[in-house]
This record gives structure tokens, sequence and C-alpha cells, in this order.
């Protein structure tokens, strides 16, 4: 992996405005709305977007927008400022309005240049043009008298041409001949992808295309950039969006885009760890949360049976039966359960292991048990997982989500404390330091 030239490690979202909206009486009325959001309804990324969100005839009045609005309150916004200009890669009239665009909103003059944090350049396509949108924004630097190599670089992945682009990042970041360590983030755009790929489905829906998926989380991860993915367009989805995010995390793949308030506060808590701890139970077409009794693990539906037999017991789960005695028993229902462990449960295993790496120890086992019940029949189960420095390394990822969070937004400090209490966010920005 490369080493990140950015503060963040972590971008929850990408959120998007429209810079000017066609008859109006006050066409910035979406930027100057987006621009006092704060807490978890405020984004990680806002990206005034001066290209798909707004009709061609209103860019020249969005980015004078962008200009105002940002001049007035981009001193307060919490998050990152990353206007989208407009770029193309087989357009070179595009791309030039694109560099005016970027020349117009950090005019010193304006106000707004010291609140930009960067740019997002959408359309790109091979790494030449990648290395154009780089030297323009290096132009606009010098033109405007601002650091260079001070404004981020991020890009719309939406061609094939700008996929296979990012193998090539490895290579061409460093040389002298450009600014790519600039680059920030690497965002999926599935419409114009599917578009640029000729891609068709039966009901016109968009392709699931989990492989643009991981191709641009190993993008990132290689190149040191952050992966974010597209839009959700559905926005009344809320548990489509949540499983849509779930399987990306397990891409490395932690950051999406955000087309509303709404969408942008479920982004912003659901990848950060869970107040409480909780058990699954698989059940074969499904896995399902357990109650917790306090005492016990409780299952309550249908879909499993559990009835004591003179030889041991007979469990029923779905379509499949089997005959058991209580060592087997206990063996199936590990195989079937697994535990979601709280912040506070992440930080006490951080906790052990840095206690007992202090003590010369280079593995422990870590004990995890549950009483489960199961019409009313009651199981204890309980399993042992070796911790060694790798398993610790990997375990950091949500603490350092989390401590990354807690670092670079301080306007959710208070609903973070409020979640999770104040001991155990104390605890968990200062385990691993």
């Amino acid at each position: 992996m490369m080493e990140r030239r950015h503060d963040r490690q972590f971008v929850r979202t990408f959120f998007t405005s429209p810079t000017a909206v066609e008859g109006e009486d006050n066409s910035a009325k979406m930027l100057e709305g987006a621009a006092t959001l704060r807490g978890l309804q405020a984004p990680d990324v806002w990206v005034p977007d001066n290209e798909d969100a707004t009709a061609p005839s209103m860019r020249e009045e969005g980015a004078e927008n962008i200009v105002e609005a940002v001049a007035e309150h981009g001193a307060d916004f919490p998050g990152e400022i990353h206007p989208r200009v407009v770029w193309h890669r087989d357009r070179p009239a595009t791309r030039y309005q694109g560099l005016q665009q970027m020349l117009t909103i950090t005019d010193p003059a304006g106000g707004a240049a010291e609140h930009i944090d960067g740019f997002v350049i959408p359309e790109v396509g091979d790494i030449d043009d990648w290395k154009k949108a780089d030297e323009a924004i290096t132009w606009v630097e010098t033109e405007n008298d601002l650091e260079e190599g001070g404004l981020t670089m991020s890009v719309i992945v939406e061609s094939g041409a700008a996929e296979l682009a990012m193998g090539d990042l490895r290579e061409e970041m460093g040389k002298p001949s450009n600014n790519l360590e600039r680059l920030f983030l690497l965002v999926d755009g599935e419409v114009d992808y599917t578009k640029d790929m000729r891609a068709m489905t039966p009901t016109g829906e968009l392709p699931a295309w989990p492989e643009l998926r991981h191709n641009t989380s190993r993008g990132a991860s290689a190149a040191g950039c952050i992966a974010v993915d597209g839009p959700y367009d559905d926005i009344r989805d809320v548990e489509g969006y949540r499983e849509r995010m779930t399987a990306n995390r397990a891409k490395g793949m932690n950051g999406i885009w955000s087309l509303t308030p709404g969408q942008v506060e479920e982004a912003n808590t659901a990848p950060l760890p869970p107040k409480t701890g909780s058990w699954l139970l698989d059940l074969g077409s499904r896995e399902v949360e357990l109650e917790d009794a306090g005492d016990a693990q409780v299952y309550d539906g249908d879909h499993l049976s559990l009835v004591e037999t003179p030889d041991g017991y007979h469990l029923t789960v779905g379509n499949e039966e089997l005959d058991v005695d209580e060592d087997e028993l206990r063996e199936e229902l590990l195989d079937r359960t697994a535990y979601i462990p709280s912040l506070d449960d992440a930080v006490d295993s951080m906790e052990e292991f840095e206690a007992a790496k202090e003590a010369g120890k280079g593995a422990i086992a870590m004990t995890r048990a549950a009483t489960l019940r199961l019409d009313g029949i009651e199981i204890d189960i309980e399993s042992d997982r070796m911790w060694d420095e790798a398993t610790y390394q990997a375990a950091m990822t949500p603490i350092e989500l989390f401590q990354d969070v807690y670092e670079h937004r301080p306007d959710q400090h208070e609903e973070l404390v409020e979640l999770y209490s104040e001991d155990v966010v104390e605890r968990a920005t200062a385990v691993g330091n």
C-alpha cells in the first residue's frame, strides 16, 4: 500500500448538491442548505456539483454560487469541500470549461479558496487524461497563487478506460512529471459506467457491478487513496442502502455517495461499531438477530425447532432435520452462530491483547460464550479465537475508523458520547496509540 498523503484515512459520505437551481428566486438555495448541515447529517465530503446535478445553462452561475456559499459558510462547515467541475476524456472544450470553473472557484478575490479542499473530476479516461486533470489543477494553483499540491483531486470512475487506469497509478504516482500524489478519492459512477460499457439488463435497472466496486477498492488501496461507492438512487429504500454499504465494507469500501441528508446520516452511522453487541443465528436461507434476554440469547421464530429426545435432541432448521447428542448440538449451534461485537467489546479485546503483548506474549486466546434459549431449551456455547499481531492489526480497522471520525468531525463528538457513553469513547480514542 502506498503512503497516504492526506489527513483522512476514511470517508463515509460523499454528498452532492446542485450549484444552481433553474427557475428559483435564489438559485443557490440547495447549496446554502447543504452548507448549514451539522452533526451526523453533515457529510465527510461535501461536493457542490457543477456537473450532472446542474443544468448546462446554469453552470456559470453555479460556479459563482459556489464562491458565495463557500466564502460565507466554508469556515464553519465541519466536513471537507470538494466541488465537482465539468471534464471529459474525449472533449478538449469540456476540459477547458472545467479549468475555467476551477479558476473561478479558487480566485482569491472571491473568498472561497481557503475553504476549498480539492476538486472532483468526472468522466476521466486513461492515465494520460488523469495527468491532464492533475496538470489543470496545478495550473489553477499557480494562477491563483495557491500552494502547489494543496488541492486534492478525486476522480469519478465511470468508464472502462478509467477502471483500467487505476492499475497504472502505482507506477505513475511520484514521477517528477506529475502531481498525481494529490489524488484523494476514487469514486464509482455506475450510471455512466453502464453507458460506457453498453451494458443492458431486462428491466433496465443498473447492473450490480460488484467487480467495479472491488477494482476501485483495490485501486485505492494500492495507490494510497480512499474508495467511495456510487449513488444509490432509490432514496426510500433504506434497507437496500444499508445492505449495499454492508457488502461494500466487506470489500474495504467504507464510503458511499449520498443523495439526501437522510442518506448522509445512514452512511455516517453504518460503518461505526454498534453500541451493543449481538448474536446472529444462521437459519440457512437467512440470518436473524437473537433477542438478548439478559441471561440468554433467545430465538422465538418458526424457522427452527429444538426438541429433547431420550437419546439427545431433535433439531429442525428449515427443511433440514438432525438427531444429535448434546456435544453434537453444541457444535452445530456454534457453526450457526456469530457475534457482532460492540465498540466496547472491540476496545476490551484490543486492550486485553495490548496488555498480553506488554507482558511478552505473542498470542492469546479470546473466549466468546453465550447461553442460547431455543424453544425453551438452554444450551451453553463457547469458542476460542487465537489473537496474534496480525489479528490485532485487522481488528483495529473499525477502531481506526472511529478514531478518524472523532479526530476530523468534532461536530459529532456530542452525538458519539450520547451513543456510546463518555467512558467508551475515551477508551476507543486511546487504544492502539
